[in-house]
């Protein structure tokens, strides 16, 4: 009924064998006989799946139970209606049929998994031609909860060129597994595997969809959203270049930019290219040689080159020849316009000519019968070579003009915005235009200003898009009504402002991106610096680069807040948050601490709002330190802090109004971790889901740390503390460049397995993961003084290579003696300070029951207690109350203007210990790995990649120690689901 032509290859599947006789007899009957277009899958293939894949095993694959009958038939229950017999649904093998007796549903193996799975036909062909199928054949009985998925073929992290180069790479893939499309390029004399390989021709079978994720989830729609930036998606879901055979166009760097699509089916769209300005140009190559072809296609320019004339290439279409073509064509010597010969040609041949002759380029024309192209021309004249040579060689001379003196004409400058105060302004003969509220525009898609426009003593005002044309129609018409000028006039200057607009606005986000530009450092301060990072006593040298940068005492809290620094290129890095009284230096030290590191690696806030976090740009934070002078600045972004910190990213749908409709509309904000936070605070109860995601640093209000700091604030005012300010400076330079060669490497631990830690809380837990990201830290900080290793792909290209530096046992050491000061504190329910308090009472108590030389309790009170230990009584009394909320001190009395008078509730001839951390001791866990012949090393394996196989190899051939079998224990458990794990150079193997 609907003609032969009608009838594709799935409609051919699809219908029953009644249909296909019809179909077979209309197609004799019409002498018809078309190969499958290259979108339609061959007959061989669909025929290939068929004959290969197991039927019973891939039916029984989805859950449904089968019964043998007969010889190598199965009956079972139909999984597409309520089938309460079990003898409906029948599985023949032998022929590759299945069939439902009550439903009436039948097919074979590629429309099963079709309906089954509820996905297109070209879907289900997909995964069986992956064999994908086989996955669902090692696990029978387990019925699929979810549609198997396509390997993707993209990097959904990769920046965009590379992302914009692994289209281009699959659509070349399938160039080649495509029957179709090779018979369609042999059609056109293009089927040459050195044309197609140099020039990495693809065709857009529509089958990328298949492969990324769905759409409903978060990586697939960011994906999608990014291809569709990248011009190769549309906005309804589909491919751009769906059905085209596509050729790459490169920029001055060699990379695709671009793509040239030409579709295999006519339509009315026949040349396709990436939405947006035209870029790129085709065969690069070329433009070496003094003489070239020009050709209106790249299509026409690929019949060139694969006919032996390598020196080819083409505008994109005869409407005008790109800025970036010209400046690669102006200093040739000579040009062959190829053309077709057409009204379109001959306008463009001649607009052309006088352009290359005002340079003083020679230009010849290759003249091709009426109304023919190249390829045409090439198609009907055999051998397309030698006919093409003719022409190539008869090419009608069409002159050479005088290269000018300043070698092209002068340009007319383009308007430029003027900026005067706050304003922005742009003057056109009598006439001013004054723009206010650019700032705004330029934070969003739209260009809406407030706009002035003065002639002589005639003003006009009005708020204006000029992205929308209704609104600079609207302006034009109202402002000729007031000012008298003639609105075609106005209309000229207003696209002179457009475009100054638009300029202006580049500069603005040029500027706000280049306010941070990366150091490029010398090969001097490079080795200077890489020569400070191999200093075998790295950490010995950096407590001394702390004393010269200005540091005096703190040297174990300046040394946790750098290696905190550091971890900010680790997946989760450390957060600091340094607390004490007001004045004590909190501020001070923060500052000296990220004077240490790069400018462009950190971020200082004062204050922070609630909704400031998700503005900052997707990767203006990444592997930067994020500081925050004040924690109570921040109490409105607290939330986003903390989600930051233990996420290691933010997401945020917010609404707003799309400025072409004016409709709200959601929009998702992303900004990309990690990131390391560094906090300050005087507050002495914190948010404790804050401060369990923290290290917690206590500064040195001591007496003897005044007096320090004291002589250090008056020697700045000597000879020598002019000298030590300019040495300062150059220990700040090296520090900084040696933070600038660290790397983002993957830290493996090989000891983790044998270390301790207190389970006593529940926040061990997190204090525990900051234990190990702290070693991790020195690690990484030591990365140059180590071999970096590399963990290659596993078994049959699966996984991904993984480089990796491995933690001594010198690591864990000083971890050792960092942690017990930093985490112990997580174990005392009183604030440091508190506790800096509670044993002056102590000494206090001491001292006056020693004076009165009682053994029972006595009494004291607030003024006391600051003239013992120095401080405010706002100090004071908050510490106090706090002490009293514990029950440590009970008030005795202080009411009716009587001084507060309290008794410590706890005896002061016992020394009250808080609970240890419980770590390992290192010389134990030395001994014990000594004794196993050295260090261990763990190789072929990826922290958290379970189903892998992976080999762990001890030293020498002794008997490992007990902590090395629990790490080959926790190994294995881990391995567990699928992998092997293999023990070598021991003589005990521990399965």
């Amino acid at each position: 009924a609907v003609g032969i032509e009608r009838i594709n290859v799935c409609t051919y599947q699809a219908v029953s064998g009644t249909g296909k006789k019809a179909i077979d007899e209309l197609a004799t009957q019409q002498t018809v006989k078309r190969p499958p277009m290259p979108w339609q899958i061959a007959e061989a293939d669909l025929e290939n799946i068929r004959s290969q894949t197991d039927l019973a095993a891939l039916v029984r694959s989805r859950g449904v139970e089968l019964a043998q009958v007969g010889a190598g038939n199965f009956i079972g229950r139909c999984p597409f209606h309520d089938d309460r017999n079990h003898n409906n649904f029948s599985v023949t093998p032998a022929t590759g049929r299945w069939h439902c007796k009550d439903c009436g549903r039948t097919g074979d193996v590629i429309q099963f998994v079709q309906h089954h799975d509820g996905i297109s036909f070209r879907h289900a062909f997909e995964l069986l031609q992956q064999g994908n199928h086989a996955v669902f054949v090692a696990q029978p009985r387990l019925k699929q909860s979810t549609v198997p998925k396509l390997p993707c073929p993209l990097d959904l992290e990769a920046d965009d060129a590379t992302l914009f180069s692994q289209v281009v790479s699959y659509y070349h893939q399938r160039l080649k597994q495509n029957p179709g499309a090779r018979t369609y390029l042999a059609s056109q004399g293009w089927d040459n595997e050195e044309l197609i390989n140099h020039f990495q021709i693809g065709f857009a079978d529509r089958s990328l969809g298949l492969r990324l994720p769905e759409k409903n989830r978060l990586e697939g729609k960011r994906i999608r959203s990014r291809l569709t930036q990248l011009g190769l998606w549309r906005e309804s879901g589909h491919e751009h270049f769906n059905g085209c055979i596509v050729v790459p166009l490169q920029n001055a760097t060699a990379c695709s930019v671009n793509l040239h699509g030409r579709r295999v089916q006519k339509v009315d769209a026949q040349h396709l290219y990436c939405p947006g300005l035209p870029r790129g140009l085709f065969n690069r190559e070329c433009f070496k040689q003094p003489e070239i072809i020009l050709c209106e296609t790249v299509f026409d320019a690929l019949t060139f080159w694969v006919n032996g004339f390598k020196n080819v290439t083409c505008q994109l279409g005869t409407e005008s020849i790109t800025d970036e073509l010209w400046e690669a064509l102006r200093h040739l010597q000579r040009v062959r316009i190829a053309y077709a010969a057409n009204d379109a040609g001959e306008r463009a041949a001649q607009r052309d000519t006088e352009r290359f002759q005002k340079h003083g380029i020679e230009v010849f024309r290759i003249k091709f019968p009426h109304g023919m192209g190249a390829n045409e021309y090439a198609q009907r004249t055999k051998p397309a070579d030698k006919s093409l040579t003719m022409l190539v060689n008869s090419a009608a001379w069409l002159g050479q003009g005088k290269t000018p003196v300043d070698d092209q004409a002068p340009t007319p400058v383009p308007a430029c915005l003027e900026q005067r105060g706050e304003a922005w302004f742009l003057d056109i003969e009598s006439r001013e235009y004054r723009v206010t509220n650019l700032e705004k525009a330029g934070s969003t898609d739209a260009l809406k200003i407030t706009l002035r426009l003065r002639y002589v003593e005639y003003l006009h005002l009005d708020q204006v898009d000029l992205s929308r044309d209704m609104e600079r129609r609207r302006f034009v018409e109202r402002a000729a009504e007031e000012t008298g000028l003639a609105p075609d006039l106005l209309k000229r200057d207003l696209g002179k402002l457009l475009l100054a607009v638009e300029q202006a606005q580049i500069t603005m986000v040029k500027t706000k991106e280049s306010a941070m530009p990366l150091v490029a450092l010398s090969s001097e301060e490079r080795e200077a610096a890489l020569q400070w990072l191999r200093e075998p006593n790295l950490i010995d040298r950096l407590r001394q680069a702390f004393h010269q940068a200005g540091i005096i005492g703190e040297e174990n809290n300046v040394l946790v807040a750098y290696l905190a620094g550091v971890s900010r290129k680790l997946e989760r890095p450390l957060a600091i948050l340094i607390q004490s009284a007001s004045a004590a230096g909190k501020t001070t030290l923060m500052d000296a601490v990220l004077s240490f590191f790069p400018e462009e690696d950190r971020v200082k806030y004062s204050a922070m709002t609630g909704q400031s976090l998700y503005y900052l740009g997707e990767k203006n934070l990444k592997n930067k330190i994020l500081a925050v002078v004040e924690e109570a600045g921040a109490e409105k972004a607290s939330y986003a802090l903390k989600l930051l910190q233990s996420e290691g990213e933010l997401t945020i749908a917010s609404t707003g109004k799309d400025p072409q409709t004016g409709k709200m509309v959601t929009q998702e904000y992303h900004i990309e971790g990690p990131v390391m936070l560094f906090l300050t605070t005087t507050a002495i109860n914190l948010d404790e889901e804050l401060q369990n995601r923290c290290l917690t640093l206590a500064v040195d209000e001591s007496a003897e740390q005044t007096g320090r700091i004291h002589q250090l604030q008056r020697e700045r005012r000597t000879l020598a503390g002019l000298r030590a300010r300019a040495e300062r400076q150059d220990v700040l330079k090296k520090l900084r460049n040696a933070q600038r060669l660290l790397q983002t490497v993957n830290v493996l631990n090989p000891y983790a397995p044998s270390l301790t830690f207190a389970t006593a809380r529940t926040r061990n837990r997190r204090d525990h993961e900051k234990y190990l990201t702290l070693i991790d830290a020195i690690a990484l900080l030591h990365q140059h003084q180590r071999e970096i290793k590399t963990q290659p792909a596993g078994p049959l290209g699966a996984g991904s290579a993984c480089r990796y530096i491995e933690v001594t046992l010198d690591d864990i050491a000083l971890a050792n003696k960092l942690a017990p000061e930093i985490l112990d504190r997580s174990l005392d329910e009183l604030p440091p300070q508190t506790r800096r308090l509670l044993n002056y009472i102590r000494d206090l108590v001491k001292q006056k029951k020693k004076e009165r030389n009682a053994k029972s309790a006595a009494h004291f009170t607030r003024k006391e207690l600051r003239d013992l230990c120095g401080w405010s009584l706002t100090q004071v009394r908050v510490h106090l109350e706090r002490l009293v909320e514990s029950e440590y001190l009970a008030i005795r009395h202080g009411r009716f203007g009587s001084p507060f008078v309290y008794d410590l509730l706890m005896v002061t001839d016992t020394t009250e210990t808080v609970a240890s951390i419980g770590l390992i001791d290192t010389a134990k866990l030395r001994h014990d790995y000594k004794l196993a012949g050295g260090a261990a090393t763990l190789t072929g394996f990826i922290p958290g990649v379970a189903g892998r196989n992976g080999h762990l190899t001890g030293g020498g051939k002794k008997s490992p120690p007990p902590t090395t079998q629990l790490a080959i224990k926790v190994l294995a458990r881990t391995w567990r689901g699928g992998g092997n794990a293999h023990l070598e150079g021991s003589q005990k193997i521990v399965s």
